[in-house]
């Protein structure tokens, strides 16, 4: 008998396998769908435009970089008359924008929410997960190692780096100092480049000297390959982005950028080493020779001693933070340096008043600045504030909620995309009286006392704020203030005719005209 029942169900066996996986599937099937209605049906409660079936919105965002974002602003005046927060649908993909700094900080004050949005996974061939990109316990650890990185003792070795390749830039502007209107931005762009660079990696790569060089290049196509990705969701699978060929010359790039990076890991990992293994005799001739002269260290330098410590760190995790800090510490600060340049050229009147407060403390001497000229040029830093604030140079914040969030009494289910948009944050106009006017007086000391501490959100904010922004705030100053000793500007754009480009970072699409004028102190 059992030898039947063997073989009564060897025989059954290879009819019912088939329906038993095909049940499975179909309750899998089941079982997810319902739990996707589920948290369709909760996410739906929250107002936004209307959807269309499969695609919903998409085809509002799948336009060219500034109509997107004028379609932005626009609809972000719109929705916040009703409310703090919209829904849209990219593709299946839920999407809530806040608009309003008590939902803003529900977000960025949490501990739980802190992943990025899937936009940022397209960086993550250039940089890895390093410490903007990376989530959890490597988040976490990266962040923790990189903080001293920041430390003023340090921040202050950079500053004769941020005059140095100033004064570079300068010279380049004195040729067109004639009173003839042209693009500033890139000078501004190619001078922050430069310092990044030296601050970052140790070493000058001479883009001010030679934009067309393969890295300056490289530097740039990568950016634009990135942002053209984000905007095209056809171009985001990966077997598709590899069949329109924009992976390879992504790859090209990627490669140039790399390679540099690996290479100054390896010069200056080799350096570090035959430091530690001089004698002391040797250490003292050399600070003999050197007569004091201090070597200034590089962020790259930082990472070296830190992983001669945690063997766990390796050359990949140290070019990961390299390159983060490249991608964020040139783009940012250039655009933050052109917003204030522009507003300073619009308002003859507030230009005026940071030209008091530069000759008093300069006079007409020409010497480099110091740590004590940065703490003294306090009107200037509301002026960049204030730029910051109407131009913020990241204009939307992206996180991907791994936890349900309630915002003004809205469920917002696991898996959906928060994008904070920063530029209408900063247009509130009950922490902003008159959002439009440049007014760098509200960020005198008493003008700052009642307002809510996440309505101002240039770098981010809550634990997930940018790291480097003391160090951005020190660049700024003092590649404005130079420019400022030397010159006088006058902007060429009406703001009522720019046009806005809403990508990585916010930049005016047809660059920054100006003109400038020699001072005369």
């Amino acid at each position: 008998m059992a030898w039947l029942r063997e073989n009564v169900l060897l025989t059954w066996v290879p009819y019912v396998w088939p329906y038993l996986m095909v049940t499975v599937i179909l309750g899998l099937v089941v079982t997810w769908f319902t739990k996707r209605m589920q948290k369709v049906a909760m996410i739906e409660k929250i107002p936004g435009p209307d959807a269309l079936p499969i695609i919903g919105n998409a085809l509002e965002v799948n336009v060219e970089p500034r109509e997107f974002f004028q379609g932005v602003q626009g609809g972000s005046y719109i929705w916040s008359l009703h409310t703090n927060l919209a829904l849209f649908w990219i593709g299946p993909f839920p999407l809530v924008a806040l608009y309003n700094c008590t939902a803003a900080e529900v977000i960025l004050s949490s501990q739980k929410h802190l992943d990025k949005s899937r936009d940022y996974n397209f960086l993550h061939p250039w940089l890895g997960t390093g410490l903007l990109t990376s989530t959890g316990q490597k988040w976490h650890s990266r962040r923790k190692l990189l903080t001293p990185a920041f430390h003023f003792k340090i921040l202050e070795d950079f500053v004769e780096v941020f005059n140095n390749q100033s004064d570079v830039m300068i010279k380049k502007l004195e040729k067109k100092a004639d009173g003839k209107p042209f693009d500033i931005f890139p000078f501004i762009t190619l001078c922050t480049l430069d310092i990044i660079c030296e601050t970052a990696m140790g070493r000058c790569i001479n883009a001010q000297g030679n934009s067309e060089s393969e890295y300056v290049r490289a530097v740039y196509r990568i950016g634009a390959l990135i942002q053209q990705r984000q905007a095209r969701p056809w171009l985001q699978p990966d077997i598709l982005y590899k069949l329109s060929g924009y992976a390879k010359e992504f790859n090209s790039c990627l490669k140039v950028l790399h390679d540099l990076s690996y290479s100054c890991i390896k010069e200056r990992g080799d350096a570090y080493r035959e430091r530690k293994n001089k004698s002391e005799e040797e250490e003292k001739r050399e600070d003999d020779a050197l007569l004091g002269k201090k070597q200034r260290l590089a962020f790259l330098d930082l990472l070296l001693e830190a992983s001669e410590k945690d063997p766990t760190i390796t050359d990949e995790d140290i070019r990961e933070e390299v390159d983060t800090f490249m991608f964020e510490g040139h783009d940012t600060t250039a655009a933050a340096i052109n917003w204030s340049l522009y507003l300073l050229g619009c308002h003859p009147d507030i230009q005026a008043r940071v030209y008091e407060e530069i000759d008093s403390i300069f006079g007409g001497d020409d010497r480099p600045i110091t740590m004590n000229d940065l703490r003294d040029l306090k009107y200037t830093e509301n002026c960049i504030k204030e730029a910051l604030r109407i131009f913020p140079s990241v204009p939307f914040i992206g996180r991907e909620l791994r936890e349900e969030a309630v915002i003004d009494n809205y469920r917002i289910p696991v898996g959906t995309t928060i994008l904070i948009i920063t530029f209408r944050l900063h247009r509130d106009p009950e922490q902003f009286p008159n959002p439009e006017v440049f007014d760098p007086d509200r960020f005198l000391p008493e003008n700052c006392l009642n307002r809510h501490p996440y309505a101002y959100v240039p770098f981010s904010a809550g634990p997930r704020n940018c790291i480097g922004q003391k160090f951005a705030l020190m660049e700024e100053k003092i590649v404005l203030t130079t420019i400022l000793r030397k010159f006088r500007v006058e902007s060429c754009t009406r703001r009522e005719d720019l046009k806005l480009l809403g990508e990585l970072i916010l930049r005016p699409e047809d660059g920054n005209t100006m003109k400038l004028f020699p001072r005369k102190i």
